[in-house]
């Protein structure tokens, strides 16, 4: 079944957007050939990512579903596409341009919260606990402290403490 999209869920400027992002002016190149499509390792294993697609969907203004979708996300910044493409559109390129107008938007990927959540709290990504310094101490290592005042900080001076702190950056 194929959805239906109404005309006053476009937004007529949402290529104009994606194309004032760094990367992004490359969009409307695409003939639509296929050639990203075919060469793409993720549409291999996920049939939901599919540049092509995207890359209409943003051309015909369907703005809140590009940006609240997972695929997008999803591109593995492989460069096949990148490679192959006969009209230079830099897809791998684009996709990063496509995101940056989501997270303007206030539309962050979970993945990225979590990490911003892990770094606020722990002062990088991944927690130190007991185990892991004994760990260390046995190897002559020296032990690691959490000590994120600094980086909350950082956060606070940047406003991503707003993302951590449950609302949106």
């Amino acid at each position: 079944m194929k959805e239906v999209v109404e005309m006053k869920d476009l937004d007529s400027n949402f290529k104009n957007q994606v194309m004032s992002e760094p990367n992004g002016q490359n969009i409307t190149k695409c003939f639509s050939c296929g050639t990203c499509t075919a060469s793409c390792p993720v549409r291999e294993i996920d049939e939901i990512f599919n540049p092509r697609k995207i890359i209409h969907m943003v051309l015909l203004g369907m703005k809140e579903t590009v940006l609240k979708s997972e695929f997008v996300w999803l591109c593995s910044t492989c460069y096949a596409c990148f490679e192959r493409c006969p009209q230079d559109v830099r897809i791998t390129e684009l996709m990063n341009a496509i995101k940056n107008v989501a997270v303007k938007e206030g539309f962050i990927h979970p993945a990225f919260t979590a990490q911003a959540e892990l770094i606020y709290n722990n002062g990088r990504l991944y927690d130190v606990d007991d185990f892991i310094n004994k760990k260390r101490n046995k190897a002559e290592l020296p032990q690691i402290e959490n000590k994120p005042a600094a980086i909350k900080k950082i956060f606070s001076k940047t406003g991503l403490n707003s993302l951590v702190e449950g609302g949106k950056a």
